[in-house]
């Protein structure tokens, strides 16, 4: 066999070209990206950078994940990137955009049966950050798989799947490579942002590219531990005044303060149990000072803790009829998402291919396809506190699904020292709410109640909620 010698020069331009081939099939294709300059529904040129598009990950890019980008409003150079998933697990990240923390959401008020009309969030988080909004895990919003098992994912699949996403995406980005980095998310993201989170931290240790500037994570009224997240809420009611102190006292009494694992056979505690739902069954779960408008055939026997199903059976009804009833409802509004973005003008606009989701939808009620395979993220979140990461907690103190005493528990149980105690934190000369901070070596967390806001926090709460997030950004006190 004939050698052939190679002079350095000629490896370092092998090398160069092999690295070239690596980042092209790592990228994904340029043609998935749209520039998003005007929407149906909108008055005009959209007065900020919009970008959608897909990224292929798993094996053969069979997963294709779709996303919104907004550059910030302020400086897209020098403020920070924030990659964030919706909860669910499966609600679409179009959901924060619109009722959250977005730029973009929708005049209810002039709202006539024929195509919402798009107005702007004067508190969208964008104008203090660049957001990348994802619909993850695959079969949320206008994700698919180009087969029927690419459907199938888990948790922990669903995080590694994120983790090749953002590499992906920052590769196709390479101007936001030097940005800081923060992963955020609500409701159920509170089991997946920990683990991607892990995620990135193994890869940067391992030297993986691109190298990514990790700063540290926020989560929103989080879901944390299938225990101790459902455990809480009758303390919680009973500290808001929804049941008696007698009441509370029973249940504490007969069902040892464990309302989860209850024996069918302990009838004292079952009975005080049943007379907490009753008091509890047209109480909104979300917020728990507005009312409840989920639709449902006759009375409830059952509280639905999953507000998933609430809005699932509303979502039914209100796309049944052929007028709308008065939006006094906060869930009546998202039925116009539902009307926007299942328009063949709108997903031409947003550059969503054709013949991949038949129907968006805002938050399955059912995700058959999916395996919630990790019931705490605890383990995660302890294990980041041995990092130099910083973590931004929030919780709207109105929401009795993720109750905030349930997230303060799991917080101290990390056995991290407060080093700011509880006290107020002002917008306008007003509280806010409340705040407690924690530290050690190489990590720190502020905790942050949002005063009045439900599940989640900044769809109640916009003004406070983009005050509090800048501040945190800019490491200024809350």
């Amino acid at each position: 066999m004939q050698k052939v010698l190679l002079n350095p020069s000629n490896i370092v331009h092998m090398m160069w070209f092999s690295l070239l081939l690596l980042l092209l099939g790592f990228s994904g294709i340029e043609a998935n990206r749209t520039i998003v300059e005007y929407v149906p529904g909108y008055p005009g040129k959209l007065p900020f950078k919009l970008e959608t598009g897909y990224i292929g990950v798993g094996e053969t890019d069979e997963v294709q994940l779709f996303y919104y980008f907004i550059e910030s409003e302020r400086n897209p150079v020098e403020d920070p990137l924030v990659l964030w998933l919706t909860g669910g697990p499966g609600c679409s990240g179009f959901s924060a955009l619109a009722f959250e923390i977005g730029p973009l959401t929708f005049d209810y008020a002039s709202y006539n049966g024929s195509l919402p009309s798009v107005t702007l969030n004067p508190y969208s988080w964008t104008k203090v950050a660049s957001i990348i909004f994802i619909d993850a895990p695959v079969g949320a919003g206008f994700s698919y798989a180009k087969s029927s098992e690419g459907y199938y994912t888990s948790d922990t699949k669903s995080a590694v799947q994120t983790y090749t996403f953002l590499r992906k995406w920052l590769l196709n980005h390479q101007n936001f490579l030097g940005n800081q980095l923060y992963i955020g998310g609500d409701s159920y993201s509170g089991i997946i942002v920990p683990m991607l989170v892990q995620n990135i931290l193994k890869g940067l240790e391992d030297g993986l590219r691109p190298k990514m500037e990790l700063q540290g994570y926020l989560l929103g009224n989080p879901v944390t531990d299938s225990y101790t997240d459902v455990n809480f809420r009758i303390p919680y009611v009973h500290r808001v005044n929804l049941i008696s102190d007698e009441l509370y006292e029973n249940a504490k009494l007969y069902c040892s303060g464990d309302y989860v694992n209850v024996n069918i056979n302990n009838t004292l505690c079952v009975t005080a149990l049943q007379a907490i739902k009753e008091c509890l069954l047209q109480i909104n779960l979300a917020q728990i000072l507005e009312p409840q408008c989920a639709f449902a055939s006759g009375k409830p026997k059952e509280i639905e803790w999953d507000l998933r199903v609430q809005d699932s059976k509303t979502m039914n009804y209100l796309l049944s009829q052929t007028q709308l009833p008065e939006l006094q409802c906060r869930g009546f509004t998202y039925v116009l998402a539902y009307k926007w973005l299942n328009d063949d003008r709108v997903r031409n606009a947003l550059g969503v291919r054709e013949g991949t989701v038949e129907t968006w939808k805002r938050c399955p009620k059912t995700f058959s396809t999916y395996t919630e395979d990790v019931t705490s993220s605890v383990a995660y979140q302890k294990n980041l506190t041995e990092t130099g990461l910083r973590a931004l907690i929030y919780s709207g103190d109105h929401d009795i699904s993720v109750p905030y005493v349930a997230t303060l528990a799991w917080i101290r149980a990390l056995d991290v020292d407060v080093f700011d105690e509880w006290r107020p934190w002002f917008v306008e000369g007003q509280i806010a709410g409340y705040q407690v901070k924690y530290m050690n070596d190489n990590y720190r967390l502020t905790y942050v109640t949002v005063k009045g806001a439900g599940h989640t926090a900044p769809e109640y709460k916009h003004k406070e909620t983009l005050a509090m997030v800048d501040r945190f950004f800019a490491r200024y006190p809350i």
